[in-house]
């Protein structure tokens, strides 16, 4: 069984993004443009050693903000945007499990925590990565049974 934790060891990029509960929309923006990802965990205090995890921002949160405060939004404290309770995994977990957090709750990333210590988080990019690169690997495995296996020929 494929764990969370296997997950994390195949990323590519494991830095953790975080923002504090008191930055405000417009950081968290500039943040994730600078870093080039879709989201940041808000911390209490924006320390991934020792913060804990407040909530998850994303481009999406950006949007609905803007729609619902217009202009006032980049000036506005992440806080004010944390209504939900925060969806983690743990690294035992299987991928199935944490596709199911994602899928139930319509997130697209996770925390992954450890005896209330932040150790990672995975994205449904890394998961759908991970099934592509195994979906090669038995193909490519395949054509080589393939190629490898005598054709029978049967004579009457």
């Amino acid at each position: 069984m494929i764990t969370v934790d296997d997950i994390l060891r195949e990323k590519r990029d494991t830095r953790i993004i975080a923002a504090r509960l008191t930055d405000t929309v417009a950081k968290a923006t500039l943040l994730m443009k600078r870093e080039n990802v879709s989201s940041v965990l808000v911390m209490d205090t924006g320390d991934t050693e020792h913060g804990t995890v407040m909530g998850l921002f994303s481009e999406r949160d950006v949007t609905r903000a803007v729609l619902e405060h217009g202009a006032a939004t980049p000036g506005m404290v992440l806080a004010s945007f944390l209504e939900r309770e925060v969806i983690c995994c743990a690294p035992s977990d299987s991928i199935v499990t944490a596709l199911r957090l994602m899928n139930e709750n319509q997130v697209r990333h996770l925390p992954v925590m450890e005896d209330f210590s932040l150790i990672g988080v995975i994205s449904a990019t890394d998961l759908l990565r991970h099934f592509l690169q195994e979906a090669e690997l038995r193909g490519a495995a395949d054509g080589v049974l393939r190629s490898s296996t005598p054709e029978l020929t049967v004579v009457s």
